[in-house]
């Protein structure tokens, strides 16, 4: 479709979810991975651009490409799964991305929840450099309930400390309901995500208070001075900053990953994805007793409408993808020819 000016803003063009991920699984495969991780990865960064969650999509991809070519990364590594015991699997995603690893558990994963109620899923050795989200929506679709923790690269000052340690450590929550789409959530326990401060400096915008401080430690709205030798706060203050060791718990120490702070990519200039772990938790609701879940479940959401609570959490990204699919995914036209100019590359 012909690029289109909106008043203000930088020429956009739209483009249908299914060449996206045709054009992302390309650029891809050109740049060293293997088919199947490119088309795990191309869906990934096209469902994130697609439902408006852009510092998780189009623009993660230079940093794709230079981890791939700095050989931090093993884009055509193949996971072992290894059966631990009737809740419990783990994967080695042999230094390759998380999301692979997940894919190649997910059958074992699930028929491991709906047997026991409820199974653990631990990756290791593992690069996330996605959206948390993705990874539980799925479960809820199929009326599981799902819960993630990944921890990240050191960008996070603990409360009460005076240098970075956590990554921004995100959790995910996915959850079926009766009657619309599953809630999900997806936080990082820093104040801020680190891709939406990169997205503010690349904009020349300043940043709500409180988000992070320059490399003297000292409080900043400059997305710069973060990136520059500065860091993140964790959100909450001192409740933040206990979530964000829950995670590293979890996702490194539980799974056998690295913590936050125990790799460092000084040997490959360009790398950007954080070596660490993954865990999920799947749970099968229709164990409980009494009314069903997803039943209770679109209760809650009906008492919290009662409230006054207007949107729920997954709701902008629920109505971006309606939108989305029906006019196509809004991609500004200059990043779409980068795109194709990859592939050719």
């Amino acid at each position: 479709m012909p690029a289109q000016s909106f008043s203000g803003e930088s020429p956009v063009t739209a483009i249908g979810f299914a060449e996206l991920v045709a054009l992302l699984h390309s650029i891809f495969v050109s740049h060293g991975t293997s088919s199947t991780v490119a088309q795990i990865l191309a869906h990934n960064c096209a469902s994130a651009e697609r439902d408006g969650a852009h510092s998780h999509g189009i623009f993660r991809i230079p940093g794709y490409l230079s981890t791939l070519a700095s050989g931090w990364v093993n884009g055509k590594a193949e996971p072992t799964v290894t059966d631990v015991a009737s809740g419990f699997v783990r994967v080695d995603a042999a230094n390759g991305f998380a999301q692979p690893a997940l894919e190649a558990a997910r059958p074992l994963l699930v028929q491991k929840a709906r047997s026991a109620g409820i199974a653990l899923l631990a990756i290791h050795n593992s690069h996330h450099f996605a959206a948390l989200w993705p990874d539980v929506e799925p479960f809820a679709e199929e009326g599981l309930v799902a819960l993630s923790v990944v921890n990240s690269m050191t960008c996070v000052v603990p409360h009460g400390a005076d240098r970075p340690l956590f990554g921004t450590n995100p959790i995910a929550f996915a959850a079926p309901r009766a009657d619309g789409m599953p809630i999900v959530f997806d936080l990082a326990t820093s104040a801020i995500a680190h891709g939406d401060v990169q997205i503010a400096a690349r904009k020349g915008e300043l940043l709500p208070p409180g988000m992070g401080v320059d490399s003297l430690g000292q409080p900043t709205r400059d997305p710069k001075a973060i990136l520059e030798g500065g860091a993140l706060l964790p959100f909450g203050g001192h409740k933040g900053s206990a979530l964000s060791m829950m995670v590293e718990l979890l996702a490194a120490a539980l799974t056998g990953g690295n913590f936050s702070f125990e790799f460092n990519w000084a040997d490959h200039p360009g790398a950007r994805t954080p070596w660490t772990g993954q865990l999920l938790i799947v749970i099968d609701p229709s164990k409980t007793a009494g009314q069903s879940f997803a039943e209770r479940s679109q209760e809650l959401v009906r008492q919290m409408h009662a409230a006054g609570l207007r949107r729920l959490p997954g709701d902008r990204r629920h109505r971006t993808r309606v939108r989305s699919d029906e006019q196509g995914i809004q991609v500004d036209a200059q990043e779409l020819a980068g795109l194709r100019k990859l592939v050719e590359q």
